[in-house]
């Protein structure tokens, strides 16, 4: 690229959807319109997404998730009438299979550990790259978890500090199936990856995700994920 030419950090990408995989159906809530149409521009340049509903507090959140139905539900945290953080309890009650991404100005701990356990699959900061925007999507749309590396950063610490506080189980109790799946989950592969590595299908995936977690006293993907980097189940980065 010349000197004077622009970046664009977020162009379609050249990926196309296959008639086998229609785009990831996203509804953004957030209380200012301005931020919803900046978030629809920017998951309009990826055709691998479609845009179903828009909300502007917690309450039409919840009601628009159970009329659309979407696969990822975007959330602010901070929403008139009901806040994002109540409504991804709402949303993960009336629909449990949609992923639910939160997406805010504030990176505190407690707002981050707050939203993880009320069945958040993500964690974005508006201050990110739009890259990480089009990444979440598509991650927890395919029944990942994504969070923003700045975001990751914390919760890595957080829950190695809670997991040094509390007695759990050790990884001798996993099969050596349920050993490849954590592997898995700590590389960050939604069910369906793991399902292709390991040529099994994506619903004994599932079974043994449950498995896992059950038996590491683990509350969600995240927290397997950093017991997979902890027993070296997932090689370095060099």
């Amino acid at each position: 690229m010349g000197p004077t030419a622009t970046p664009r950090p977020y162009a379609r990408p050249v990926e196309e959807t296959t008639p086998d995989r229609r785009p990831v159906r996203v509804l953004v809530a957030d209380d200012e319109a301005m931020v919803r149409a900046g978030v629809r521009a920017i998951l309009a340049r990826d055709p691998r997404t479609e845009v179903v509903a828009e909300a502007a507090d917690g309450h039409e959140a919840v009601s628009l998730t159970r009329r659309h139905r979407p696969d990822v539900v975007l959330l602010d945290i901070q929403m008139p009438g009901l806040d994002g953080l109540a409504a991804a309890a709402r949303i993960h009650q009336a629909l449990p299979t949609a992923g639910v991404i939160m997406l805010t100005t504030f990176g505190e701990d407690d707002f981050i550990t707050r939203a993880l356990e009320d069945g958040a699959s993500g964690f974005l900061l508006k201050a990110d790259d739009p890259r990480e925007l089009l990444n979440g999507v598509q991650a927890v749309g395919a029944g990942g978890a994504y969070l923003s590396p700045r975001v990751a950063t914390r919760v890595i610490a957080g829950l190695r500090a809670r997991r040094m506080a509390r007695p759990h189980r050790p990884l001798e109790h996993l099969t050596g199936r349920e050993l490849d799946v954590l592997a898995g989950l700590g590389a960050g592969l939604s069910n369906s990856e793991i399902a292709a590595r390991l040529h099994l299908v994506e619903g004994t995936v599932k079974a043994h995700v449950s498995a896992v977690l059950g038996k590491l006293g683990a509350r969600n993907r995240v927290e397997a994920a950093i017991a997979a980097h902890e027993a070296g189940l997932v090689p370095r980065t060099p």
